[in-house]
């Protein structure tokens, strides 16, 4: 779920229902994000909107963990 001290960052992948979203561009006013059937693959949607829309968007949503999550 989305934690408001929740930092977007770019190349997050986030989980709802079963589609997958990661942030291809993270910018101060907007995201550019991909939307994917699978997450390790390279197939997807691009879309452009602003951090409120994505926000909404990801109202239930999980963060994945990456590689680098665990390796810290």
């Amino acid at each position: 779920m989305v934690n408001e001290g929740m930092k977007l960052e770019q190349g997050q992948i986030w989980k709802k229902g079963d589609k997958y979203y990661r942030i291809v561009q993270w910018a101060r006013l907007a995201i550019e994000y991909k939307e994917m059937n699978d997450p390790y693959s390279a197939d997807g949607w691009h879309h452009t909107v602003t951090k409120k829309e994505f926000c909404r968007l990801l109202k239930g949503a999980e963060l994945m963990k990456t590689e680098t999550d665990s390796a810290e």
